[in-house]
């Protein structure tokens, strides 16, 4: 079965998943994440790739990223991945891989899921029970977007932004978008969207990329619609 191509529209931000195989720990030590840090920021530069948010998990990453163009994400991840597996397997005398095969990926609607994108990444630690608040994990980029600590590798998405109109503004607004979990129903959906590599965002959106592309925004219903014409012509039924 041939692989679904990934979603891309230009200028609109995409939410990556890369997970360790069988998923064992791709992080063993503390020196492992900082430097995988390192080299994130690196490849992003290389490939004009901007990040917005990001969590390192124990086994897995989730990063929140807009391309330069349809091959940036992907020249991104190549380069990073092939880097952190040489310095992985050097540091622990392991050979073979790392990843999990491709990394999966979806296309976001800023105007509707941005910040659902942005709370689903950080709140990643919280929902794994490692930590009571997205504040207490030392991995994720919400010290940046939330109290505005320095981190040189996140570039500021324009719906973020639009929180405030300065930066105080801005990250006050954000931590209060972490008074309350993320709704059930916004994390299955952004979960099943980046596995399926489907597009997350509204029903115009969709249509919108459809038309635009020519590929399918999500999984269509199984037999097809019965009322469509064109079902009932594939069906060798007459349409009159």
């Amino acid at each position: 079965m041939p692989r679904r191509p990934r979603p891309y529209l230009p200028g609109y931000p995409q939410h990556v998943i890369q997970r360790g195989n069988n998923r064992c720990a791709c992080f063993a030590a503390e020196k492992d994440y900082k430097v995988y840090l390192k080299y994130l920021r690196e490849a992003a530069e290389q490939s004009q790739v901007a990040i917005h948010a990001y969590v390192l998990m124990s086994n897995h990453v989730h990063l929140l990223l807009t391309s330069s163009d349809e091959a940036g994400v992907a020249r991104m991840m190549q380069a990073l991945g092939r880097r952190y597996v040489q310095y992985f397997n050097k540091s622990y005398e392991r050979t073979g891989t790392l990843w999990e095969g491709r990394y999966r990926s979806t296309l976001v609607d800023s105007d509707s899921y941005l910040l659902a994108a942005y709370r689903y990444i950080e709140l990643n630690p919280v929902r794994a029970g490692m930590v009571d608040h997205p504040s207490e994990y030392p991995w994720s980029s919400y010290a940046h977007n939330a109290v505005g600590g320095a981190d040189a590798r996140i570039t500021p998405h324009p719906g973020y932004e639009a929180l405030g109109a300065h930066p105080k503004g801005r990250q006050e607004a954000y931590r209060a978008l972490f008074d309350q979990m993320l709704p059930k129903c916004d994390v299955e959906q952004i979960t099943e969207a980046t596995e399926r590599a489907w597009v997350l965002g509204s029903e115009r959106f969709k249509r919108d990329f459809e038309r635009r592309t020519g590929r399918p925004a999500a999984a269509r219903p199984k037999g097809g619609d019965r009322k469509s014409a064109d079902w009932k012509k594939t069906k060798g039924v007459r349409v009159v």
